[in-house]
């Protein structure tokens, strides 16, 4: 049920407010407004007006607007108020009964390797081990224990058949009147964007706008562009503004300034107790054995060590996924995705709930490719507990749409749908063609858009195409650019007669540039 405006203003205010008190940042305003009593320039007879004029000129308000905007960037817009808290995971029941059926899947898989192996989920290390792991914590890509019992618990193609069968129980025997002609293998009716919705919303990426990432735009020469952006990413930097920062990068943001503007948007800033909580995150790694741990050990082996520009980082992914998997803080995030932390008994009180902990400690269970969402991460952070900071705020704000099912416009569903729907509506011929010799286009680009398309395009261009994730808080541009792939290859996928034959067409997407196939699939495809 949709709230009167105003209503919903005032529970969003409330929302907010109340998630700020617990904050180490309204300490830190409680904190200086006392030291600012101490000041000259604050009157007792105009005592809150000066204070409000200290927080003001010293950057504390800014950092309080920046709060405050970080909040609204990631919670939901508030439910009714008699709404159940389900609706604000899921609004479909349908939709979080296939998440809840999925997460029993993932965690009879988990369970049976445990079984199998002879492996509890969590012991605690002797100390000789956790010596010799805190003397190796930088270096721990150069052990080589065997990992070949080890499977990852699922990989994205078992997801995509999970999708495949979605259906909404209301519609009997596809009887779905505005949907019946859809194509795809997604068979639900949610509403996704036709392309001038999509110019609408990305109007910044417009063919007359200045991008970087594109290199001879008629308009303006690049290097003219390139550097009154670079003047104005640093004003943007000065000003301290989230809000003006997730605008800026819209239009890209200059490599020297990336690492800064990202954390920006994100509001991290690595203070003190930031860093001694990641430390503590780490002694948690050093004390206690996880099975996940032997997970995301042979996902980084499997994926990022052999990947031509992220092998260096597999120390960085180690860290920072250890200790993803100890943080308790990730849990918060439940409140707001389809998806529920999976729980585990303490030995023999199978069911008894004050024996159950979550498991792991953060609720998320690795899948194959996981650490690619921290790779790209690695070449602009280098200092650990700032990687790991970012790395989990991009989780929590947007990965964890790429594996849970919902009916959120960023959710993989939704994302599937608008792939295929942009493809049958614009490029009939290629998608008909495929279709027919088993080649379902959502086959080939499902593993990219899960992935964020971490580890299929070049650097450079996978951190351009992040840019305009934070830029319009949304992954729909996922899709776009999913489908602009196909309809930059579409002839010569007219020429395929199989699925392997169009998977090789597909294979290496090293050498595309992604804003301008973007540009030209939004704004240049006939409509």
């Amino acid at each position: 049920a949709m709230l009167d405006p105003d209503r919903g203003l005032s529970l969003t205010i409330a929302r907010v407010v109340q998630r700020l008190q617990g904050s180490s940042l309204h300490s830190q305003l409680e904190r200086q407004a006392r030291v600012s009593l101490h000041k000259p320039e604050i009157k007792l007879e105009s005592l809150k007006e000066d204070i409000k004029d200290f927080l003001k000129t010293s950057g504390w308000e800014k950092k309080l607007q920046n709060a405050v905007y970080s909040e609204l960037n990631v919670f939901p817009s508030p439910c009714h108020p008699a709404a159940p808290p389900e609706h604000i995971k899921e609004p479909l029941a349908y939709m979080r009964k296939a998440q809840g059926s999925w997460e029993k899947r993932i965690l009879k898989s988990l369970n049976s390797m445990c079984t199998e192996l002879n492996i509890p989920l969590a012991q605690k290390r002797p100390v000789s081990e956790q010596k010799e792991l805190l003397n190796k914590w930088n270096e721990m890509g150069t052990d080589e224990p065997d990992l070949s019992l080890f499977r990852p618990v699922y990989a994205p193609k078992d997801f995509l058949e999970v999708l495949m069968n979605l259906r909404n129980p209301n519609y009997e025997n596809g009887e779905q009147p505005t949907f019946r002609n859809h194509l795809g293998l997604i068979q639900v009716p949610l509403k996704v964007k036709d392309i001038p919705e999509l110019k609408e919303d990305f109007s910044e990426l417009g063919l007359n706008i200045g991008q970087l990432g594109i290199d001879d735009s008629a308009q303006v020469p690049p290097e003219f562009f390139e550097n009154e952006h670079v003047r104005v990413g640093q004003k943007v930097l000065a000003e301290q503004d989230s809000a003006a920062a997730q605008q800026y990068v819209r239009q890209g943001c200059p490599t020297a300034l990336r690492a800064d503007l990202w954390a920006l948007i994100l509001n991290i800033s690595n203070q003190p107790e930031d860093i001694l909580y990641y430390e503590q995150l780490k002694s948690n790694v050093i004390q206690h054995d996880l099975l996940v741990d032997s997970l995301i050990y042979k996902d980084v082996k499997l994926t990022a060590s052999n990947d031509d520009y992220y092998f260096v980082f597999e120390d960085y992914l180690y860290q920072v996924l250890l200790c993803f998997s100890r943080d308790t803080s990730v849990l918060e995030h439940f409140t707001y995705s389809s998806a529920t932390p999976p729980k585990s008994y303490v030995q023999g009180k199978l069911g008894m709930e004050e024996y159950a902990v979550f498991y792991p400690p953060n609720g998320v269970i690795p899948f194959h490719g996981f650490s690619m969402y921290v790779a790209p991460l690695c070449f602009l952070y280098h200092e650990p507990s700032k990687l790991y900071q970012i790395f989990r705020e991009m989780y929590v704000r947007f990965f964890f749409r790429l594996h849970s099912i919902s009916s959120h416009p960023s959710g993989i569903v939704s994302l599937c749908l608008l792939f295929e729907t942009l493809l049958q509506t614009h490029l009939p011929q290629l998608f008909y063609h495929l279709r027919e010799i088993g080649a379902q286009p959502l086959r080939i680009s499902f593993k990219w858009m899960v992935r964020a398309f971490s580890g299929y395009l070049a650097t450079d261009q996978l951190l351009l195409l992040w840019d305009r994730i934070l830029g319009y808080n949304s992954l729909e541009v996922l899709a776009v650019l999913a489908a602009a792939v196909f309809a930059f290859r579409a002839v010569n996928l007219m020429e395929v007669t199989s699925l392997a034959a169009a998977e090789a067409v597909l294979a290496d997407l090293s050498t595309l540039k992604v804003m301008p196939l973007l540009q030209i699939f939004l704004f240049a495809t006939v409509t």
